[in-house]
């Protein structure tokens, strides 16, 4: 069985790459919300 095994951590690879993807998010979506405030402003 997959889920009794002991070693169920993903690779430091795909670690990375989540932290990157979440960063890549967390900055998508601030830029989204900055320009929706130019746009508003203006």
């Amino acid at each position: 069985m997959l889920w009794s095994d002991p070693e169920n951590e993903p690779p430091k690879e795909l670690r990375d790459m989540q932290v990157m993807l979440r960063r890549l998010g967390v900055l998508v979506a601030s830029a989204m919300v900055l320009a929706m405030l130019v746009i508003g402003v203006r």
